[in-house]
Parts: C-alpha cells; sequence; structure tokens
C-alpha cells in the first residue's frame, strides 16, 4: 500500500515515517521524499495512529488526490535540485510531466491554485537556497555555480539572485548575519 506524506523533505523526515511504522510493526519496502510503500493494508485505526505518529514529526498523511500530486510535484523539485548530481539537460516542464506522467499544464494549474505560486516560483526559490548553500560552503566560483545550476549565464544567476535575496551573490557572501538559510520545508511557502 502506498501512503504520501506532506512536508517530507529531507532525511530526518524519513528516519521519522521509518521510525513510526516501525513502532506499529508495519512493513515497508520503500521509503522515499513525500512517500513510503507499505507492505500491509493499513485498516482505519492504522491510518489514524499513523497520522498522530507522524504528526509527532510536523508531518501530515495525505489522502486528498490533488493534495498527494501537490506533495508529488514538491519532493520532485527538491530532490532535482538538492540532492541529485546534477540538474536535468531538459526543461523542467519536461521533466516534471516524465517523473510524474501528468501534463505540465495541468501540474502547474493545479500547483498555483493550491500552492498561489507557480511552480516556476518555487523552482527558483529551491535553486536560490542551493546557490546560498553553495556559496556559504566556498568550493566553487560563481561560474561554476551557473553551470552546475543551469543557468544560461552567471549575469541571469546573479540577476535572479539578487532579485529573490536583494543581495549579489558576492555581496551574500560577505554578510554573516544574512548568511541564515530556509529549512527546506519552508521554501516557496
Amino acid at each position: 500500500m502506498k501512503i504520501y506524506i506532506k512536508y517530507m523533505v529531507s532525511i530526518r523526515c524519513k528516519m521519522a515515517v521509518k521510525s513510526a511504522l516501525e513502532s506499529m510493526g508495519l512493513h515497508y519496502t520503500s521509503v522515499d521524499l513525500g512517500e513510503a510503500d507499505v507492505v500491509e493494508d493499513l485498516t482505519k485505526t492504522q491510518l489514524v495512529t499513523l497520522k498522530e505518529k507522524l504528526l509527532v514529526s510536523s508531518l501530515l498523511l495525505m489522502d486528498d488526490k490533488k493534495s498527494m500530486l501537490i506533495e508529488k510535484i514538491k519532493n520532485v523539485i527538491v530532490e532535482m535540485v538538492h540532492y541529485a548530481d546534477e540538474l536535468p539537460d531538459i526543461n523542467f516542464s519536461d521533466y516534471l510531466s516524465e517523473k510524474l506522467s501528468h501534463d505540465y499544464h495541468y501540474m502547474a494549474g493545479l500547483f498555483s491554485e493550491v500552492t498561489g505560486i507557480t511552480i516556476e516560483h518555487f523552482i527558483i526559490a529551491h535553486k536560490i537556497e542551493k546557490v546560498k548553500e553553495l556559496l556559504l560552503y566556498d568550493e566553487l566560483n560563481l561560474t561554476e555555480i551557473f553551470y552546475k545550476m543551469r543557468y544560461s549565464s552567471v549575469a541571469h544567476l546573479s540577476n535572479q539572485f539578487k532579485k529573490v535575496t536583494g543581495l549579489t551573490p558576492s555581496y551574500f557572501k560577505k554578510l554573516k548575519e544574512h548568511r541564515k538559510r530556509i529549512q527546506l520545508e519552508d521554501i516557496g511557502e
């Protein structure tokens, strides 16, 4: 049985889900961002118990198909931007359609309707947060970052960074008080 979980965007979240399932004596074949495959079919009582256990970790068990699709979209974007070694060479719209087997225009409309922001803005927010991380690690220069994050140019990256943060990338690196990063769960919310 596949279950879908909202706000599951980190390894810590995966561990919380695994712990909740194990504490209930449930077996799973996989636990990924936003979903888990449970071997057993859960009863209504088990679902209520699991909801309560997940809520302790600020995770929500979902049962509405539209909400599940929104979470899948968010999780694909988080995985793509924060956990993949490289961003895909194809358009993000094609990538999302391919990964989720849905028409992009349908997903984009639903995403905007439910979240109040576009998928594009959600992706930009996550890309900028990843750029902040890369700037703070100080392992890559701006040219390497623009290439890694698949921007069309350093100027495009710098302009988008300034538009989102109000700072240039180089000024961001210099300011210690602006070095706070946003929790992945809160980006684009």
